[in-house]
């Protein structure tokens, strides 16, 4: 078995580690061999290499689906071709379709540091082990009972000496080698898309575990998610609305600041103005958030295997798709937005004005205006908030989590707003440009403008600052957006039943 090989508790360290193993034996790593990455002794990297050696059936350097296939079997393991690929390209940083002896040894210690920590969350007790009540107690509080009889049948599958509980090197022997990219420890504290919205829903969904997904848990994160979106978008509707306005009306000649936006809006239609636009605003949160869910849930089928989450570059895919297909079913709803955003006072009488208005006097075609910079901006936007979202939740898992996966408010909050952040400063131009086919009909006498012209014209007329109006107070309303939004989304958990570990 693998712990053979890993574990200097079970096999004697190879001849030449004997006097590094000799010479550190009064040091505190000896004490607790098992206690450290692996087991965390000085010949850490000589085990790695016996057992890299030992999958190593053709001796020649590196370890393919064939010889992890192969050498697993001969040490009593035995996994699927489709498991086995997922191991090798999980850890093929060079792409050559074989992991070497230092990727082999990165994604060991990555993957059992998740492994340490769902075991340490498993382990109630504190006693390092689980037993029967340990598992039933923890799928209940992922909303799944079962009997002591089922919990009992989980523990004989990783169970080697018959006590009926697992240690953590029975825990990390049955699944070191076996590929679990999300363990559902993680998948529950770092929800992203769900819980923080900044009022542009073209982030990539969140996975949801096996269990939420069968316990119905995963619909009542989403309407926490669409009432806690609903309050931030109202709180942050102000800026939201000087945004398009910037966007439309500002220019060299016209150089609108923040204050004397809000200055304009009041004069013109006093306090109740600031929030033009944020009925249409909120009520496209809910269809828009359920076509997403429904296109990516039958996407993931299409773009992955059987596996319970996707890996980064499938959930870019996936999430890209789904957003373009719920953009392109309330893209109207955009449209009439930001005609909502701005309108003059007694323009239009409410949304169904606006709509009748723009249907007689432009087309159903003026509904789809802006159309393709919005579903461009979608890539940019949704793969660099994913990506450093990701990134920065790597991290701090391999920095930071010791005993839990849960990263705490403040650091969720850091990271939601770095990505948000970030990904919004991608695809603004995109956005604006948007935002300006969208209002052309509102201008007076402003000509038909294609993207690439209306492109053109802001560098030759404002040059690259041009293409970020608005990016002010577009920014202001991050950091409050965010924070609104978790503080309601947990909120509103706690009243839809939703369980919190």
């Amino acid at each position: 078995m693998v712990s053979s090989v890993l574990c200097r508790c079970v096999a004697s360290p190879p001849p030449d580690a004997a006097a590094a193993a000799s010479s550190s034996a009064s040091s505190p790593a000896s004490v607790d061999p098992c206690g450290g990455a692996v087991c965390g002794g000085p010949d850490h990297r000589l085990r790695l290499w016996s057992l890299f050696q030992t999958l190593d059936v053709n001796r020649d350097g590196g370890l393919c689906v064939n010889d992890l296939a192969v050498g697993l079997g001969r040490l009593g393991l035995h996994r699927t071709e489709g498991e086995l690929q997922k191991i090798v390209q999980a850890g093929d940083k060079d792409l050559d379709g074989q992991l070497d002896f230092e990727e082999f040894v990165h994604y060991l210690q990555d993957h059992e540091k998740k492994l340490r920590l769902v075991f340490k969350s498993l382990d109630k007790k504190n006693d390092g082990r689980i037993d029967a009540q340990e598992i039933m107690q923890s799928l209940r509080d992922l909303g799944v009972k079962i009997s002591e009889q089922q919990a009992e049948k989980i523990l004989k599958s990783m169970d080697k000496n018959g006590t009926m509980t697992i240690d953590w090197n029975e825990w990390r022997d049955y699944h070191l080698l076996h590929p679990v990219e999300n363990i559902p420890e993680i998948i529950l504290y770092w929800k992203h898309s769900t819980i923080f919205d900044v009022g542009e829903n073209l982030t990539v969904p969140d996975e949801f575990t096996v269990e939420e997904r069968q316990t119905g848990m995963w619909w009542r994160h989403l309407v926490a998610g669409g009432g806690a979106g609903a309050v931030s978008r109202t709180c942050t509707a102000p800026l939201d609305r000087l945004k398009v306005l910037m966007q439309v009306h500002a220019s060299r000649s016209n150089n609108m600041c923040i204050v004397g936006g809000f200055t304009q809006m009041i004069r013109e239609g006093g306090a109740k103005s600031l929030w033009r636009g944020n009925g249409i605003n909120v009520l496209k949160i809910a269809p828009e958030s359920a076509i997403k869910f429904m296109a990516y849930e039958q996407i993931k089928r299409l773009v992955g295997s059987d596996q319970e989450t996707l890996r980064i570059h499938e959930r870019l895919v996936a999430g890209s798709l789904a957003g373009a297909i719920a953009q392109s079913s309330i893209y109207p709803m955009e449209v009439l937005k930001t005609r909502m955003a701005l309108r003059k006072t007694g323009q239009y009488s409410g949304m169904l004005d606006c709509a009748r208005k723009i249907l007689a006097r432009e087309g159903v075609a003026a509904f789809y205006k802006g159309y393709v910079p919005n579903m461009l901006g979608i890539i940019p936007y949704a793969g660099i908030d994913l990506a450093v979202y990701e990134t920065l939740k790597n991290a701090w898992l391999q920095r930071y989590a010791v005993n839990s996966a849960d990263p705490g408010v403040f650091v969720l909050l850091a990271c939601g707003t770095m990505s948000s952040t970030c990904g919004q400063l991608a695809s603004y131009p995109l956005a604006l440009v948007r935002t300006r086919m969208q209002a052309q009909a509102s201008i007076e006498g402003a000509p038909e403008v294609t993207m690439s012209s209306l492109f053109r014209q802001i560098l030759r007329t404002e040059g690259a600052f041009g293409l970020y109006r608005g990016l002010a107070p577009n920014f202001m309303k991050v950091i409050p957006a965010v924070s609104i939004s978790y503080v309601v989304y947990e909120n509103l958990k706690i009243t839809l039943g939703v369980q919190s570990r």
